[in-house]
């Protein structure tokens, strides 16, 4: 009886321990996303550099003479098309980042916000 008791009591003081807030545990996984004010510099440059750059930058060594380090190479690339298909990895073009994992649900909706606000170079 006596070990019925210790044991019950440890039960209940382990099972208190737990942390069932998974925005305060888990913090990274639960960020917010605003697109309400995206710009190319703030925003969209920084995607980019972060995920793009290392192939799609540069004169000579642009991966398949793609560049995507201007405003102006980026248009390009907003304008037909290109740039929404391979980052959501859908239609007849390369799905992007190559050999990665697709952009982040927030990333992919920063860049969308700012097309859908006409590209504004800012």
């Amino acid at each position: 009886m006596r070990y019925l008791v210790i044991s019950v009591a440890l039960l209940v003081c382990l099972t208190g321990c737990y942390y069932d807030h998974a925005n305060l545990s888990y913090p990274q996984a639960t960020g917010t996303c605003t697109v309400t004010s995206v710009t190319y510099s703030a925003n969209v440059t920084g995607i980019l550099s972060a995920n793009c750059y290392s192939c799609h930058s540069g004169n000579a060594s642009a991966g398949a003479g793609i560049k995507l380090d201007s405003y102006t190479a980026l248009k390009v690339y907003v304008t037909n098309g290109q740039l929404m298909n391979s980052i959501n990895q859908t239609g007849s073009v390369p799905s992007m980042p190559l050999n990665s994992s697709k952009l982040s649900a927030c990333d992919i909706n920063t860049i969308q916000a700012w097309i859908t606000n006409g590209t504004p170079n800012n």
